[in-house]
């Protein structure tokens, strides 16, 4: 069988040149137009999806061959986007752009797993002819990807698109005049969160009066069908086994929807909480995302739920923390002063003024009592200006082969039944059954 989904990448020749700015506000303009709009972010990133999901309505998931395979990719795709009229996917880096220079897992890459056509965002600040020999050049360099389109940015006069428009090697879909007032800030893990910022929905007034629409669309509808890949059932396997916990706030926001989502037909029900606001809810296990407690230390500190966990942590509850939820694990944080954080693991965080790990992240578990993870394989990604020091007794249950993570090719910080890693992990199917086998487990125990 056959689906026809109408979909667009939008790439960008290289980071900078604002095609997260185009993404997100030609998704704001195609849902003021009553369209169901469903966006991807290609590439390991948590911040662009939270503006994507902001503005669609709709959870925006992450396509990355690394961490997913091609028929991974083509899964979720196809699984998530059955009832949208519109697909636009944000690019990552320049469009050819790939791991270690390769074309792995670029944004070329999964355009050609989705048999997507591309818009090509081009900055055209001071350049005007000379931008066509860009256009051209990438349009020539790979012809298995399509570019249908162009979007040129920043533009400072009428007069200089005039000199733009007079010739065309690729579709011009818009000229959009250099912006003041509009976007979004960052901060040191890139873009600040959606929930900060209302600057991307204002883009969508900027692509609406600068963009052809019309042709945008025409473009995603010149899409082929794709085979339609039947994703697992959306039902638990057997019925719910466990509740395990989520951090969800300002603090705790780095999550994969397909971690989740891997959880629930596992067996677990999720309940999602606050740390910082919260009291620990009734749960069998605690999953606590990355983000950035740095910035909330104090309420982390002071919060009641602080030494639930601490608590729940001794009697062996599974406990599993990625970057920021490592961070929050440990006994101390250190930022502007000395936080104290909830002692679970034997260590203490701090952070740095340069970034400390940045990449792909490839490993194995070793055996694990809480969660018999044994040569568990893992696949995922480390973004972080933080290190961990560890007690000279600390003990490690990922093995990485590829990535810096904790201490000497170490990740995976271990005490009782807790796990806690810098690498933001994308779940196997074995990983979750045996998370949720864990709380399970631990429930039957009496807790």
């Amino acid at each position: 069988m056959q689906v026809t989904i109408p979909r667009i990448v939008i790439a960008g020749t290289h980071s900078g040149c604002g095609k997260t700015s185009v993404a997100s506000g030609l998704m704001a303009a195609l849902g003021g137009r009553g369209l169901r709009v469903q966006p991807f972010k290609i590439g390991p990133d948590f911040i662009d999806p939270t503006h994507h999901t902001a503005l669609c309505g709709r959870v925006s998931r992450n396509l990355d061959p690394f961490m997913m395979g091609e028929e991974g990719v083509l899964r979720t795709f196809v699984s998530a986007s059955r009832d949208s009229d519109i697909v636009v996917i944000e690019g990552a880096m320049g469009l050819f752009d790939g791991i270690d220079g390769t074309d792995f897992a670029s944004t070329a890459h999964v355009a050609r797993i989705l048999g997507a056509p591309v818009i090509l965002v081009v900055n055209a600040e001071a350049a005007a002819r000379s931008v066509h020999a860009v256009v051209r050049g990438f349009r020539d360099f790979d012809p298995r990807v399509r570019i249908a389109g162009v979007i040129f940015n920043r533009l400072g006069s009428e007069k200089h698109r005039s000199m733009i428009a007079a010739e065309e090697f690729v579709p011009a879909l818009g000229y959009i005049p250099r912006q003041s007032g509009t976007g979004v800030q960052s901060r040191h893990l890139g873009l600040v969160m959606a929930h900060e910022s209302d600057g991307m929905g204002a883009y969508g007034a900027v692509i609406r009066d600068s963009c052809d629409i019309d042709a945008i669309l025409a473009a995603a509808r010149s899409a082929p069908a794709l085979p339609d890949v039947s994703g697992p059932d959306e039902s638990p396997e057997t019925g719910k086994r466990a509740v395990i916990g989520v951090a969800w706030d300002r603090a705790f926001c780095f999550y994969y929807q397909d971690n989740l989502e891997r959880l629930r037909r596992a067996g677990a029900e999720i309940r999602f909480f606050s740390p910082m606001d919260d009291a620990l809810p009734d749960i069998d296990s605690l999953y606590l995302g990355g983000g950035y407690p740095e910035l909330h230390a104090g309420r982390l500190e002071s919060s009641r739920c602080r030494q639930a966990i601490r608590e729940a942590a001794d009697r062996g509850m599974p406990v599993y923390g990625e970057c920021g939820g490592l961070m929050y694990l440990c006994g101390s944080l250190s930022s502007d002063r000395e936080y104290r954080m909830a002692g679970v693991l034997p260590a203490g965080a701090g952070m740095t003024d340069r970034i400390q790990a940045l990449g792909y992240v490839k490993g194995t578990y070793r055996d694990h009592d809480g969660f018999r993870a044994d040569n568990v394989p893992v696949l995922g990604h480390e973004f972080h200006y933080s290190r961990v020091s560890c007690d000279r007794d600390a003990r490690f249950s990922l093995i990485l082969t590829q990535g810096t993570g904790i201490q000497d090719g170490n990740d995976g910080l271990t005490e009782k039944n807790t796990i806690g890693s810098y690498t933001h992990a994308y779940f196997s199917d074995t990983f979750c059954r045996q998370f949720v086998t864990a709380a399970e487990t631990f429930r039957r125990k009496g807790k």
